[in-house]
C-alpha cells in the first residue's frame, strides 16, 4: 500500500457495473467482483438464474474430474466421489430446471436449448456458452 488512498468507484464494462479499487500513489490498480446490484439483478430473469446455476455446475463438475476422481482412484478414497457426485448430480437437476425455464421465458427453440444442454454435459462447456447467455439476459433485461 505504501502510504497510498484507496478510492473505489463503479465502472460500467461491458453494460455491466464492476468495483474498481485503485490505490493511488503507488500506481496499482485492480478490478474487483461484480458489484452487489449485478449480483442481484442477474438472477431477476430465467436466463440470469440459469447463467449463475451454470458457473456453480460447472466449477462442481470441474471439482468432481479433476479432484474427486483422482481422490478416489489413485488415493482410495471414495467418498470424495460419493459426495461431489451427489453434489453435481444435485446442481445439474437444478440446471435442467432453470433450462427449461429460461426456454419458455425467452421461447428458444429445441436447438438452442440442445446446445445449451450439451454444453452442461461438457467440461468448461459452462463457462464457454456463458457469454452468449449474458449478451441474452441484457438484452432480455432492457426490454424490461
Amino acid at each position: 500500500m505504501a502510504g497510498g488512498k484507496i478510492r473505489r468507484r463503479a465502472v460500467l464494462t461491458s453494460m455491466r457495473p464492476v468495483l474498481q479499487s485503485e490505490v493511488t500513489g503507488c500506481g496499482i490498480a485492480s478490478v474487483g467482483a461484480i458489484d452487489r446490484v449485478t449480483r442481484i439483478t442477474m438472477f431477476r430473469t430465467s436466463i440470469g438464474r440459469l447463467r449463475a446455476v451454470g458457473i456453480v455446475e460447472g466449477v462442481s463438475f470441474l471439482l468432481l474430474l479433476g479432484i474427486a476422481m483422482p481422490l478416489k482412484y489413485l488415493a482410495g478414497m471414495p467418498q470424495a466421489v460419493s459426495v461431489a457426485g451427489w453434489l453435481h448430480g444435485m446442481l445439474f437437476i437444478a440446471f435442467c430446471i432453470a433450462l427449461t425455464q429460461a426456454r419458455q421465458e425467452a421461447m428458444w427453440d429445441a436447438r438452442r436449448t440442445g446446445t445449451v444442454l450439451i454444453a452442461a454435459l461438457l467440461p468448461f462447456g459452462p463457462f464457454v456458452i456463458d457469454s452468449g447467455l449474458r449478451k441474452q439476459d441484457e438484452v432480455i433485461r432492457a426490454k424490461r
